[in-house]
C-alpha cells in the first residue's frame, strides 16, 4: 500500500477537568496549539492528510485557527461529531447531552477516509518518534487484520496535580496487545504507581504500556466499528451517559480473532494538560524542545 496515511483528530471533547477549550489554547512559545505540534510531527513523518472531528460549534473558530497555518502544507477535511451522527431514528435519545466518545468520533470519520489512518487527541503532546514508528508501520505494514496502538509506559503519562485515568495494556509474547483495562485514580505513591479507582488498590509496573489513544488502523475498521455500533446502540438505549470508546471496540476484535494489535515502541515524550495547572508544565516542556532544535523557532 502506497497511498500516504492520514492522522485523524479527535477535537469534538469538552474538555471538562480544564478551564477552558485546550484545543485552541496557545503552549508554544509562539502561541502553538499542542496540536499543531503533532501535525507537525505527522507530516515531517510522511503523512498526507489531517481530518479534524469537530463539533458543529466549534467548526468555524477551529477553521479560522489551523486553516492559514496549514495551508499548502498538508490536505485537510473536516467531519462534525454530532450526537445524531449514525444514529438511525428508532435509536436517538431526545434528552441525551454527552457525545458518544472516541469510537463513534472515528465511525463519523468513515466516509471522508479510504487509506491507513492514525487517530491521536488533540489536545496531548506525542512526541515526533510516535509519529515516526506509526508512519513506517502504515505505510508498510498495516492490514484488515492487524493493526497498531503507540505504546507508553506509565512511569511517563502521569500529572504531577492530580489522579489521571488511563488504559493500561496486557501484552502476550510477541509483546501485541491482548486487552486493555481502564484504571482510574492513578497517581504515584512515594516509589510506587497506584490505581485506587474502581474500588480496589492496585500498583502498577513502572514500564507497563498504557495507551494514550493513539491508534493505527486500516481503513476495513470501519465496517467492524460500525457493526460495533448497531449492537451499542439498543443495548444502552436508556443510558444516557453511555460511551463507545476505541478500546471496546480494540478489545472485541481482539476476543473475536478479527484482528491483532501491534504495541508500538515509539511513545517517548508525553504530556498533556488534564489539570489547569498542568498548563506551565507543558508550555515549559515545548520551550526545551525549541530550544534544543526538535523543533523550529517557528513550527509554520
Amino acid at each position: 500500500m502506497t497511498q500516504k496515511p492520514t492522522l485523524l483528530v479527535l477535537a469534538a471533547g469538552m474538555g471538562s477537568r480544564y478551564g477552558g477549550n485546550k484545543q485552541i489554547d496557545g503552549f508554544g512559545p509562539n502561541g502553538e496549539t499542542i496540536l499543531e505540534y503533532s501535525i507537525f510531527d505527522a507530516i515531517r513523518a510522511g503523512f498526507g492528510k489531517v481530518v479534524f472531528i469537530v463539533r458543529e460549534e466549534i467548526l468555524e473558530v477551529a477553521k479560522e485557527k489551523f486553516l492559514p497555518k496549514l495551508d499548502g502544507k498538508i490536505e485537510v477535511d473536516w467531519v462534525i461529531q454530532s450526537l445524531d451522527s449514525f444514529v438511525p431514528e428508532a435509536f436517538k435519545q431526545a434528552d441525551r447531552k454527552k457525545p458518544f466518545g472516541t469510537a463513534h468520533a472515528v465511525l463519523c470519520a468513515k466516509d471522508a477516509i479510504q487509506e491507513p489512518f492514525a487517530v491521536i487527541n488533540a489536545d496531548d503532546f506525542y512526541g515526533k518518534e510516535a509519529f515516526e514508528v506509526l508512519g513506517k508501520f502504515l505505510s508498510a505494514e498495516v492490514k484488515p487484520g492487524l493493526h497498531a496502538m503507540v505504546g507508553y509506559a506509565i512511569q511517563n503519562v502521569l500529572s504531577e496535580n492530580g489522579t489521571v485515568s488511563r488504559g493500561v495494556c496486557q501484552t502476550n509474547e510477541k509483546g501485541q496487545l491482548i486487552g486493555m483495562t481502564e484504571r482510574t485514580s492513578i497517581a504515584r505513591e512515594g516509589d510506587k504507581i497506584v490505581s485506587r479507582g474502581e474500588g480496589e488498590i492496585i500498583e502498577i509496573p513502572e514500564n507497563t504500556p498504557v495507551s494514550m489513544n493513539f491508534w493505527g488502523f486500516h481503513p476495513a475498521v470501519f465496517v467492524d466499528i460500525e457493526q460495533m455500533w448497531m449492537d451499542f446502540l439498543p443495548a444502552n438505549l436508556e443510558n444516557l451517559k453511555s460511551e463507545f470508546y476505541i478500546p471496546t471496540v480494540a478489545n472485541n476484535l481482539i476476543q473475536s480473532g478479527k484482528a491483532a494489535f501491534e504495541i508500538l515502541p515509539g511513545g517517548k515524550t508525553w504530556f498533556g494538560v488534564t489539570y489547569t495547572e498542568d498548563k506551565p508544565v507543558v508550555i515549559e516542556a515545548l520551550k526545551k524542545l525549541h530550544e534544543s532544535g526538535e523543533y523550529p523557532e517557528k513550527l509554520w
